[in-house]
């Protein structure tokens, strides 16, 4: 493209922006109107291994909005791409044009019929609406692994299966109606007869072509029965052409061809499904064999039991996860040809479940195994199981050479035909160097996935690659008549190899299905179909070494859903993309003004704005904690400098200093009210460059010294009451923030945790000198690392001394804290997190004497990260008839300080928190600063569980 030809689509974008923004069009709110250089490139990165920078994102709110960009893009011959979560692994969602991410406001959802049917417009992630369908023992068909972060709209639009859905329960085949938005802005919905009516009336050409193809197709023998075999298998390579055989209707052919079209035909806006039965008995067997060939043949013989999947692995794949944590000692004996069966059943009860086992190793009594078939509903077991399955990827990608990324493909093969395919695939890797690919996946499909390493960043490397899959499509594809794409969608990655795999015919018609839809084709342009047959080899994406802390991500995609700042600037990902990128820019030096440009609006987007909770690792198939970059990021921007080093040396100081000014504070509130304290620190916030807190309407009281707390309680305890020892460290969150403003019961944590300790028979005990110590969270979150250190290892020697070198258990009354010194700490310290010792410790010493009705519970970040989660839920049960967890809340992101430097994250993070709390009587967590935000953002007064549990229990009689 020329000079000039660059200037006009420039004009052209420009154009568009203004006119979206434009009220007297309908006006989309400028903030969601994207055009910096470093938002485009992170919201316009998806999982795929291909790399386009939108040049405009919009964010839109509904469908009006996806209408008014459709329009307006087709006034102006602008091509628009559809963005849910971007999971996708195929390129189906990056443009160099404009891409349409969808907001939060996208997440409405209806269960019907008991849970039989449940209509989800497109961004509730998968795992939502199954927890939405759980009450009912129902779920969604679709299954795919990536269900905790993808979405309803990717769902449909690429045909998702997974592990357990197969084909029968697809969303093709589970689709019972959808709300869609076409490329002329025309909304229909198919289950209201007066919009298809409406439809009808100004789509009759659409309608009519539909029709006439469906005649055609079914007319066709040859053609039909290659449709209806292609279907057999699992196959999402090209459109949904099944629909012309299945459906005679017009407006359910286009419904059905809507599922599996990746953006490229319409807008999915809703979909209704109808669920299936999710059965609650489980059960799983590890089962190895010989060899792959063998292995097959035991697919074959399980075909037609009553299993809910069965996942093959071979050699290499088992090898990836070979001595693990949790893996079967079996593995290390295999010889180099085996592989293995991980083969699942379930059903609605303990009956059903015995007489399905039976069938199952009935069918695999004619099968030579390496080991025992052993079913196990044990859960953990159960899980070690799934774990090898789940963890084949993610070995992959942690151990690849930097500046690759992994590839993960699928194919199917006809299950009769399954073994010689595989043998037959692991040869061609053989042949082309890709000696490191393994092989597993849905082996009763036939569908396999291989993963395998690859650099981009030499033509040598490109040009391998492309031989790889020119020689897998003709082997997949000509040789066994099966799908190139089984279940990730076409993409720009298959799309060159459509015709290969149809034939002529078959493809002529996606054409005429796309012009009838898209007649100038600006719906998602070269996905699916493209007349470029080097397609699948432009526009790679770089993966340059960027800090050895992320350089292992793959960009998956999988962190975002649990990451607080998503909604306001970046998510894991997405800070990973912008640091590769101005890495990449400063090895160059050949782009000075976007470096800089990117490196400015880094600070905030990237790191002052991310609450390094940690969760984001928790969702990484490798692990990942982004927030240790951001913290190493923070120590380049502020050093371990003289102040840092001054504040811990004068820890007790610095505290009662802060005691000082909240108590003035206070007294200043009572004059001034939150307004005027508002309007006096933010001028004192900007004058002092941040020093200075912005004032928060739920600002603390000090709380009471801890001397004359532990004098009360002392002198309110027994001495033949005492059974049990403890060690009590109190964080220096607790020491300096008493109760907020509107709680009705004013005692700081501290005198709550006296008393309830106490109240189990416990003699508690502070260790001296606890005002001078701190577990250095506060100093390593700023990338202070050193004071950090210092702080950690004066606070180890009081607790080894106080604590008889660890005979005294240790318990802190903030669960970040905690967190903070199980990683830094000496392991022979017995430490609890206040939520793990009251569960464990204290309630069995204690009868609750009456229930709350509903409360509100926020579970910490740090408490996930330690695995207490469950054990808090179960405590709050135990404390309120019912408890309410804000579903699509993780990390509330009020951070250590952050929700008053930068309260716009607390607020981000906690914005449906409102309500999904309504009717509460009050909410509870543990983590006094989490509190404080909690209870901004939510109506309702948040506190330490330690106070229900005061107040609702008392002494057991012995």
């Amino acid at each position: 493209m020329n000079t000039d030809s660059l200037a006009d689509k420039a004009a052209q974008y420009l154009d568009l922006y203004f006119a979206l923004k434009d009220a007297k069009t309908g006006a989309i709110d400028e903030t969601r109107l994207i055009r910096d250089p470093l938002r485009t490139l992170a919201y316009g990165t998806d999982a795929s291994f291909y790399r386009l920078i939108p040049q405009l994102v919009v964010r839109v709110d509904n469908e009006a909005e996806v209408q008014l960009v459709l329009k307006e893009a087709r006034k102006r011959n602008l091509p628009v791409t559809f963005r849910a979560a971007g999971t996708s692994l195929s390129g189906q969602a990056v443009t160099d044009s404009i891409l349409m991410q969808l907001s939060d406001n996208w997440k409405g959802h209806r269960v019907h019929e008991h849970g039989h049917h449940i209509s989800l417009q497109p961004g509730i992630i998968g795992a939502r609406a199954n927890q939405l369908l759980a009450p009912f023992q129902r779920k969604i068909g679709p299954d795919p692994a990536s269900i905790n972060a993808c979405m309803i709209g990717g769902i449909a639009a690429n045909n998702a299966s997974g592990m357990c859905c197969g084909t029968a329960q697809n969303s093709y085949h589970t689709i019972q109606s959808a709300r869609l938005i076409f490329a002329d802005g025309a909304l229909l919905d198919t289950a209201d007869e007066a919009s298809r009516l409406a439809f009808g009336n100004r789509h009759a050409d659409l309608l009519d072509t539909l029709v006439r193809l469906s005649k055609s197709v079914q007319a066709n023998s040859e053609l039909a029965e290659r449709i209806r075999h292609k279907y057999r298998l699992k196959n999402t390579t090209g459109y949904s052409l099944n629909s012309l055989t299945d459906y005679q209707d017009p407006f359910d052919i286009l419904l059905h061809l809507m599922i599996g079209s990746e953006g490229t035909l319409g807008f999915i806006s809703e979909v209704t499904y109808e669920t299936v039965v999710d059965h609650p008995i489980k059960a799983a067997a590890m089962i190895f064999f010989d060899d792959m060939e063998v292995t097959c043949r035991a697919v074959t013989s399980l075909k037609s039991s009553p299993v809910s999947a069965v996942e093959l692995i071979d050699r290499a794949g088992l090898r990836a996860v070979e001595g693990k944590p949790g893996m079967p000692e079996i593995l290390s004996s295999l010889g180099s040809q085996a592989a293995g069966l991980l083969v699942d059943v379930r059903a609605a009860n303990a009956e059903e479940l015995e007489a399905n086992l039976a069938l199952v190793k009935q069918a695999l009594s004619g099968q030579a195994t390496l080991n025992p078939i052993e079913f196990t509903q044990d859960k953990v077991i159960y899980d070690s199981y799934w774990k090898i399955r789940k963890g084949l990827f993610p070995a992959v990608g942690a151990v690849r050479p930097v500046g690759t990324t992994v590839i993960i493909e699928d194919v199917a093969f006809p299950v009769e035909q399954l073994a010689e395919g595989v043998l037959e695939l692991q040869s061609v890797f053989q042949k082309h160097g890709y000696y490191e690919a393994i092989l597993f996946g849905h082996a009763l499909e036939g569908n396999l996935h291989f993963v395998f390493t690859q650099g981009f960043d030499d033509p040598k490397e490109v040009k391998r690659y492309e031989q790889l899959m020119d020689e897998v499509a003709q082997l997949v594809a000509v040789k066994y008549k099966g799908s190139l794409k089984a279940e990730h969608g076409t993409g720009r990655n298959m799309a060159p190899y459509v015709e290969l795999e149809w034939g002529k015919e078959a493809y002529d018609i996606m054409w005429e299905i796309k012009r009838a839809f898209d007649p100038q084709s600006l719906l998602n342009p070269d996905v699916i179909l493209s007349h470029n047959a080097n397609l699948h080899v432009q526009n790679l994406k770089p993966l340059p070494k960027a800090n050895d802390k992320v350089d292992t991500c793959i960009e998956c995609g999988f962190c975002e859903s649990s990451c607080p700042s998503k909604s306001i600037t970046l998510t894991p990902r997405q800070r990973i993309v912008i640091w590769r990128e101005i890495q990449r820019l400063t090895a160059m030096g050949t782009d000075p003004k976007r470096l800089a440009e990117l490196k400015k609006d880094y600070d905030y987007q990237g790191v002052d704005t991310c609450a390094g909770c940690g969760l984001c690792s928790m969702q990484c198939p490798v692990g990942i904690n982004t927030g240790d970059l951001t913290r190493e990021l923070r120590h380049d921007r502020h050093p371990d400098s003289k102040v840092g080093y001054w504040i811990a040396d004068h820890f007790e100081g610095v505290t009662k200093t802060a005691k000082v000014g909240l108590n003035l504070a206070s007294g200043a509130r009572r004059l001034m009210g939150d307004s005027g304290m508002t309007a006096i620190t933010s001028v004192m916030n900007k004058a002092s460059h941040g020093a200075v807190p912005k004032w928060h309407k739920q600002m603390p009281s000090a709380a009471s010294s801890l001397k004359s707390i532990a004098v009360m309680q002392d002198n309110d305890m027994q001495s033949d009451d005492v059974q049990k020892e403890v060690i009590y460290f109190p964080s220096c969150a607790t020491r300096v923030m008493g109760a907020g403003p509107n709680a009705e019961d004013k005692r700081s944590v501290m005198a709550v945790m006296f008393s309830v300790l106490q109240k189990a028979g416990y003699k508690v005990t502070v260790p001296d000198n606890v005002d001078s110590q701190c577990c250095g969270m506060a100093f390593q979150s700023k990338g202070q690392f050193d004071a950090a250190i210092q702080k950690a290892s004066d606070l180890n020697s009081l607790l080894l001394a106080a604590s008889d070198n660890g005979r005294i258990p240790i318990v802190c009354d903030v669960s970040p804290c905690l967190l903070r010194m199980q990683e830094s700490l000496d392991p022979c310290l017995r430490l609890h997190e206040q939520v793990g010792f009251v569960s464990t410790h204290v309630m069995p010493n204690l009868t609750v004497k009456e229930k709350l009705g509903k409360i509100a519970l926020h579970v910490t970040c740090s408490t996930t990260r330690m695995g207490l989660a469950d054990s808090f839920v179960q405590l709050a049960h135990q404390l309120a008839d019912e408890v309410v967890i804000p579903p699509e809340i993780t990390c509330c992101g009020f951070a250590g300080d952050k929700g008053f430097s930068t309260p716009e994250l607390n607020a981000s993070a906690l914005k449906t928190l409102a309500k999904a709390v309504d009717g509460c009587e009050a909410g509870y967590s543990n983590s006094r600063t989490c509190e404080i935000g909690l209870s901004e953002h939510s109506g309702i007064e948040y506190q330490s569980i330690v106070y229900l549990v005061d107040q609702l229990s008392e002494c057991s009689p012995a």
